[in-house]
């Protein structure tokens, strides 16, 4: 068979060497957005000292990535599987590698948000392609379940990666030379995916529906937008217009089920959500992610501008966390065999409740607490992804498999989004709370330190040297203010994640 035609084998046929071989291939865009994903968040002290963005600019940096993504990963899913799920992850990768070069050199905040939009339009090609090019590759679930521990693990591997390489680079090269990392894995990628990935798709494809795209990104956009909006506003007549913007996607949501349940071939099985395996591992998903991302914004900025340490040492110091993630997502493939499913994403969600719950007693000062609580809550991450990225793809018919990747690609984004949104919204509204900010500094220069932690070092700069030190202190002091109300947070989101899960995966057999 020519390479690159091998069609869908049929359910329960074990893969071979050459599936491997496709699964290898196919972990280079996964890592590819990870590692991007994972070296943004970790280089946001340099970006912030850098570009000076305000508290609100530099969330939206983080954030407008996988807004975009979110709005368009349904739509893209649904694009791989009428033209190619192959050929679609081959246009976001050429995308994506482009754009990163550009994001590399933006010379303002504002210019770094377009590129990151930009990432976003290309991300969401990638990602359903790969989780559903192994939906239809592996059909054997015991190997699909290994398949997806092992692209889940691609996933934590390029956090982990992306830390020590940005380290690096950002101890001896200006903040883009991070973004640069996703160039050079696009060069095996071009070469090998055309070789080893085979091409897949939907055998009966309905018309494309501009209207039902329109619906999905109206409904997305407008709604994320608001939650955040809603996150970073005090409560008030600034918090109208959020209000109504979100409203606007609830509607315009209602309007798109409505449409999907009419058609002969939606573009997206909303029927799916009926299922109560199905949606509670979408939530599971979502929640899991809200509580990596958001930890992740806080501990990224802690350990580099509160603790001093390097770039390197900083992600060092998170690295165990990382590792842990690979590991039990990798060991809950064998623990499925004889555990119900339930049973092991509460489980996962617990430990990153225990993550949130050491950072709660300890506080953020001590760093050996700060690496057990990430070493809890990359262990958690690491059983609920797995499980449940599984059991969204093992409910969905495999020719609706790029659809129902991309509703867990979707729960993802939708879970980063929240966790800097919501997380890092309180952590914002603590520190201008408590930050003192002396008078002597000019206007632009005060506010940019009430803003942000890199603002206040960027003030500092221009102060004698007793006012800078008490500055900085008040800064560094105000920042670490909100983290106990963040860990309650997170504590009581985890505990209640947890509890669904058990109630609405208890029904899913062991195996």
């Amino acid at each position: 068979m020519a390479a690159g035609t091998l069609r869908t084998a049929p359910a329960g046929t074990r893969a071979g060497r050459r599936e491997w071989l496709a699964l290898s291939v196919l972990m280079l865009p996964v890592l590819l957005v990870a590692v991007d994903n994972t070296v943004l968040s970790f280089a946001v002290p340099a970006i912030s000292l850098a570009l000076n963005p305000t508290a609100t600019g530099l969330l939206w940096i983080i954030d407008i990535y996988p807004l975009i993504l979110a709005g368009l990963l349904v739509p893209m899913g649904s694009m791989a599987d009428r033209f190619g799920r192959r050929r679609m992850l081959m246009v976001g990768s050429l995308g994506f590698t482009a754009v990163s070069v550009v994001a590399a050199f933006a010379p303002s905040a504002n210019a770094l948000i377009g590129c990151r939009a930009m990432l976003g339009l290309f991300g969401a090609m990638l990602m359903p392609s790969t989780l559903s090019l192994i939906r239809n590759i592996f059909t054997d679930a015991g190997q699909r379940r290994t398949a997806i521990a092992i692209w889940a693990a691609a996933f934590s591997g390029g956090a982990a990666l992306g830390p020590l390489l940005g380290g690096l680079l950002l101890e001896n090269f200006w903040w883009g030379g991070v973004v640069l990392l996703a160039v050079p894995m696009l060069i095996p990628l071009a070469i090998l995916a055309p070789l080893c990935v085979p091409e897949s798709k939907d055998p009966a494809p309905g018309r494309i529906d501009t209207a039902s795209i329109a619906l999905s990104f109206g409904t997305m956009v407008p709604l994320i937008y608001g939650i955040k909006a809603l996150a970073t506003e005090a409560p008030g007549p600034g918090s109208l217009l959020p209000l109504l913007v979100g409203l606007v996607g609830v509607v315009l949501g209602v309007v798109f089920v409505h449409r999907q349940l009419r058609q002969r071939t939606p573009m997206l099985d909303v029927r799916l959500f009926t299922n109560p395996v199905f949606s509670g591992a979408v939530a599971a998903n979502l929640l899991s992610i809200f509580s990596l991302v958001g930890f992740l914004y806080f501990v990224s900025q802690h350990l580099q501008l509160v603790a001093g340490q390097s770039p390197t040492r900083a992600g060092l110091t998170l690295l165990p966390g990382l590792v842990m993630s690979i590991v039990t997502g990798l060991l809950v493939v064998r623990l499925a065999r004889r555990i119900r499913p339930a049973f092991l994403v509460a489980t996962g969600l617990l430990l990153n409740a225990a993550g949130y719950l050491t950072v709660l007693l300890n506080g953020s000062g001590s760093e050996s607490g700060l690496l057990l609580a990430f070493v809890l809550l990359g262990s958690g991450v690491g059983m609920a992804e797995t499980i449940s990225n599984d059991l969204i793809l093992a409910t969905a018919p495999a020719a609706k498999a790029g659809a129902a990747s991309a509703i867990s690609e979707t729960a993802y984004e939708v879970g980063s989004v929240l966790g800097t949104a919501v997380l890092g919204s309180i952590l914002a509204a603590a520190y201008r709370f408590h930050v003192s900010v002396p008078d002597s500094l000019s206007a632009q220069a005060h506010e940019g330190a009430r803003q942000t932690l890199g603002g206040a070092i960027n003030a500092a700069a221009s102060l004698p040297p007793g006012q800078a030190a008490e500055l900085i202190g008040s800064a560094q002091r105000a920042f670490d203010s909100g983290a106990g109300v963040v860990a309650a947070v997170g504590l009581a989101m985890m505990l209640a994640a947890a509890a669904m899960s058990l109630l609405t995966l208890r029904r899913v057999a062991r195996g």
